[in-house]
């Protein structure tokens, strides 16, 4: 699997790109038990999985109609699908959202609760569902986990543009994330959250959580 790419703004490909160190990373696991606690969420493994396949397609479909509101949810989990499946799922539906990222006219808008997001603020908060959950997972498995830097660096500067870029990319994404320290900077509060308008229309502070999360 290719990991070399040009610092940048996340790019459709890298949907798939996430989703393929999703499956790498997590592939050898099968036969454990899924039903551990997938890091410090509230969720255990399988279900932390099932919903990244349930967030992209929520995603999807929010640019696919140009939603202006938060649309009822395409999915929401599929307690009777096998893991090895779920796996091949979220390649699925990471390829359904870079298919219809692209296809959008020019400047499509549509509806995330975290504000009215572009094409690549769709696409790295794609690549954030997976990449984090992916690391939430490996922690309940105790399997390692790292992505490609350059991924990593290009989904920070897009939807986390306040994260420090002196420290380690793994780092200050997991930090930007909620899940953990850096040496100079305390855990965020659960109230974390992303900027996913156009990094034009950032106002320079840390975006904050201001309504639940819109999953359970």
């Amino acid at each position: 699997m290719a990991q070399d790419r040009t610092p940048g703004e996340p790019q459709p490909d890298d949907l798939l790109l996430a989703a393929a160190v999703c499956r790498e990373a997590l592939l050898p696991a099968l036969g454990e038990d899924w039903s551990r606690p997938a890091g410090d969420l509230t969720w255990d493994c399988r279900r932390t999985l099932d919903h990244v396949v349930d967030a992209l397609l929520f995603y999807g479909g929010q640019v696919a109609t140009r939603a202006t509101r938060r649309l009822p949810r395409l999915r929401d989990g599929d307690p009777e699908r096998p893991v090895e499946e779920l796996l091949e799922t979220v390649g699925t539906a990471a390829t359904v959202l870079a298919e219809i990222v692209p296809a959008a006219p020019a400047g499509t808008r549509a509806f995330h609760p975290a504000g009215m997001a572009d094409g690549s603020g769709f696409v790295a908060m794609g690549c954030a569902e997976i990449l984090i959950h992916t690391d939430d997972i490996a922690q309940g498995l105790a399997l390692p986990f790292r992505p490609p830097d350059a991924l990593t660096v290009a989904v920070l500067a897009r939807i986390f543009p306040w994260a420090p870029r002196e420290a380690d990319p793994w780092a200050a994404f997991r930090w930007a994330c909620g899940r953990a320290p850096l040496p100079d900077r305390d855990r965020l509060a659960p109230d974390w959250w992303w900027h996913c308008a156009p990094l034009s229309e950032w106002d320079g502070t840390r975006t904050v959580r201001t309504v639940p999360p819109g999953w359970s």
